[in-house]
């Protein structure tokens, strides 16, 4: 057994979508250090270009807005116009909402139900051609869809849309991976816990007083994201499939509920 390699992604070609900023740019940075070519994708032009520069060559920037199926589309041609093959997909780019129940918005639901599900579901469609063009039976290829541990429990806020796109992830995860399989490519998803990020500002501002609450006693390192990814991208992962990783620190499966005392 070759151990070297297990986690090698050399010569691989993956796409991160949300790749500019927060858990897309961790695991873009994990992905290069195991030798991937690596394009990351963001709404923002300029911004996505910048962080391209600065992670070095093997690193390029692919701005795009897919919160449309058309925006899907288009990111789709301009990845298969600079690479007809395709390695690894990462589902990253996302969007949340919190507000009281009574005034949740519809633009509140169909903003985050639209990024976090239907483009997901848009993007592999219309990259499944490049990515079945990549796989083999031998070396399968894949797509990891960034989920998180909202979809698998409650959390104490009012992002009613954003639970629930997190937990259709999960579900269409398994639905993905029984037909991409039958082409040789793995779908797996990770469950993020608290990670700093513009996306959770709890953990980015307030990672000192979170942390007593998560059994690990920390929040997320950049490292702790990029070494799941790379395990679910490279030989490591590929008899992976259809499976939610959480990488939280045990809070969903080692955090005791709070003890009962009565009255």
């Amino acid at each position: 057994m070759d151990t070297n390699s297990l986690f090698s992604l050399e010569g691989k070609t993956a796409l991160v979508t949300g790749g500019s900023r927060g858990i897309g740019l961790m695991i873009a940075k994990g992905f290069i250090a195991q030798g991937a070519k690596v394009y990351i994708s963001s709404r923002k032009a300029e911004v996505c270009d910048e962080v391209a520069a600065e992670l070095g060559d093997n690193c390029h920037s692919l701005p795009a807005d897919i919160s449309t199926v058309d925006g899907c589309r288009a990111l789709a041609e301009a990845m298969t116009a600079k690479e007809p093959k395709l390695d690894i997909l990462v589902n990253n780019a996302g969007a949340a909402w919190g507000q009281d129940f009574e005034a949740f918005p519809e633009k509140g639901w169909d903003k985050v139900m639209d990024l976090n599900v239907k483009s997901l579901f848009f993007l592999t469609q219309a990259l499944f051609p490049a990515l079945k063009a990549a796989a083999t039976a031998a070396r399968p290829g894949k797509v990891i869809n960034i989920a998180s541990i909202d979809g698998l429990r409650l959390n104490p806020w009012e992002t009613y849309s954003y639970q629930a796109s997190k937990a259709a992830v999960i579900n269409l995860t398994k639905r993905l991976s029984a037909r991409l399989i039958t082409d040789h490519i793995n779908v797996t998803a990770i469950a993020p816990g608290a990670f700093a990020s513009e996306m959770n500002k709890a953990a980015r501002d307030y990672g000192d007083a979170i942390a007593p609450g998560i059994p690990s006693g920390r929040i997320g390192a950049d490292e702790d994201m990029a070494a799941a990814a790379i395990y679910l991208a490279a030989r490591s992962g590929d008899y992976v499939v259809g499976e939610t990783v959480a990488v939280d620190g045990g809070v969903v499966n080692a955090a005791l509920p709070e003890a009962w005392e009565p009255a």
